[in-house]
């Protein structure tokens, strides 16, 4: 099949994307500790840009900086921070793309939480600790909830106010909106738990506060977890069907979200998201950094260190990816979803084969695809797919090396494999610390645009 499709632009109701390829959400720690911006961060996005995807979806931007997943990442927690993601915008918008910046809050979901986190508990839906890493968590009482849901409105303010083209509530993937949604997750016996409409609530809330904030002209999408799949920890239960999904997905569309991003899994990192490979002895390495962030660390730690324990980490990780594919692990949720709502639908999963992603914006499964780790190992995916390619001659190889050297290390493709030498793979890593006393938009003199 052609791939024409790919390349005709996507419209939503108030933005316009100039192909179907949506950078995923993904980032390093590439940002000051206070949340500000960094040149390195603005080479980052500009690289994907440049390699011709339609828009990039920013990695989690928390609205409050206590939100953070990972110290060192962007924030939008703050007036001061709009002429910072003003001059982001400006060198994406330099390459053609559009910018959408992906609002969030941690919830108990934290992997590196940093100082402002490290003596409080976590603000979550409920008070039982997350299960994978064993973080602390309290239940938000009424008035956090309500201090929260401003928060949101106001950092969709500010992303308007920086000439951003729109904002992504993720509301998939372990953080605080799943916390909400999830059955699995979510205990209250408040207005915020029980049923499914209780525990959409918090949702809502935010969706209607941005859109009495910002207006009806400023996109707003959602990303959703598909299905929860919450049993990572076989003791813990299920949450979410696609069915609750559905529902949800027509709540949005009503209360005035513009697409739908689809996604699976209630935690982040997930069996089936990203897909591929988890790579222990790699963790064995890395995972150190994160042994104090949660009561379960040192557990996992000595699973990953030692090779005879491995095989109990491997089991419970592992069997929930039998039967399942990699590239488009959820386009099969996608198509139901799209076929319930009138709204523009995007979906992620290990994309980088033009014919498949084609095939599905045909056969209507999706209108869009996000892509994030195999844009890490071809930044110029598009380009490639638009020479008439079906896939890359270095394909990514979904060993999710790049997942687990995050913890430690600069965000990028570390499959050794790829490249002519480790050096090579190092320079290109690093290649984004091209920095400046001053941020420059992409295509400045002396700033790295490819």
């Amino acid at each position: 099949m052609s791939s024409d499709v790919i390349f005709t632009p996507l419209k939503f109701r108030n933005l316009e994307v100039k192909n179907r390829i949506f950078r995923s959400s993904i980032s390093g720690r590439f940002d000051n500790e206070d949340g500000s911006l960094t040149q390195t961060r603005i080479n980052w996005e500009s690289k994907f840009a440049a390699g011709g995807v339609g828009a990039i979806i920013s990695s989690y931007v928390p609205v409050l900086i206590e939100g953070r997943i990972i110290a060192g990442y962007g924030t939008v927690h703050r007036d001061a921070y709009i002429p910072l993601w003003q001059k982001l915008g400006e060198s994406v918008h330099a390459h053609g793309s559009k910018f959408i910046m992906q609002l969030s809050h941690s919830g108990r979901q934290l992997d590196v939480p940093g100082i402002h986190n490290r003596k409080r508990k976590a603000l979550s839906s409920t008070s039982h600790k997350e299960p994978i890493n064993g973080v602390p968590c309290q239940a938000m009482s009424k008035a956090q909830i309500d201090y929260t849901v401003n928060a949101f409105a106001d950092a969709a303010w500010r992303a308007r106010e920086a000439g951003l083209d729109g904002v992504e509530l993720h509301s998939a993937n372990g953080y605080l909106f799943s916390q909400f949604l999830s059955s699995g997750i979510n205990d209250r016996t408040d207005e915020y738990g029980g049923s499914l409409e209780n525990r959409a609530r918090f949702l809502l809330e935010v969706i209607e506060a941005i859109r009495a904030k910002v207006g009806r002209e400023f996109h707003l999408q959602v990303k959703l977890g598909a299905i929860d799949r919450n049993n990572v920890i076989p003791w813990e239960k299920k949450g979410n069907t696609l069915a609750d999904c559905v529902q949800i997905a027509k709540w949005c569309e009503s209360a005035g979200v513009d697409g739908i991003h689809v996604s699976s899994g209630s935690s982040f990192p997930h069996p089936l998201n990203p897909p591929g490979d988890f790579p222990l002895e790699v963790l064995a390495y890395t995972y150190d950094t994160m042994i104090s962030s949660g009561d379960y660390g040192m557990r996992n730690y000595l699973m990953f260190r030692y090779p005879v324990l491995r095989p109990i980490f491997h089991w419970v990780w592992f069997r929930m990816k039998a039967g399942h594919p990699i590239e488009g692990i959820s386009l099969d949720e996608a198509r139901v979803i799209k076929a319930a709502v009138k709204i523009p639908v995007i979906v992620t999963g290990g994309f980088q084969t033009a014919s498949v992603v084609a095939s599905a914006i045909h056969d209507g499964v999706c209108d869009g695809v996000a892509i994030a780790r195999s844009l890490i190992a071809n930044n110029d995916l598009p380009k490639i797919w638009a020479s008439g390619k079906d896939r890359p001659d270095r394909p990514c190889t979904y060993c999710n090396k790049c997942l687990v050297n995050a913890p430690k290390n600069p965000l990028g493709c570390y499959e050794e494999a790829r490249y002519p030498d480790y050096e090579t793979m190092v320079e290109t890593i690093m290649s984004i610390y091209s920095t400046h006393a001053d941020l420059k938009v992409s295509g400045d003199e002396g700033l790295l645009t490819n």
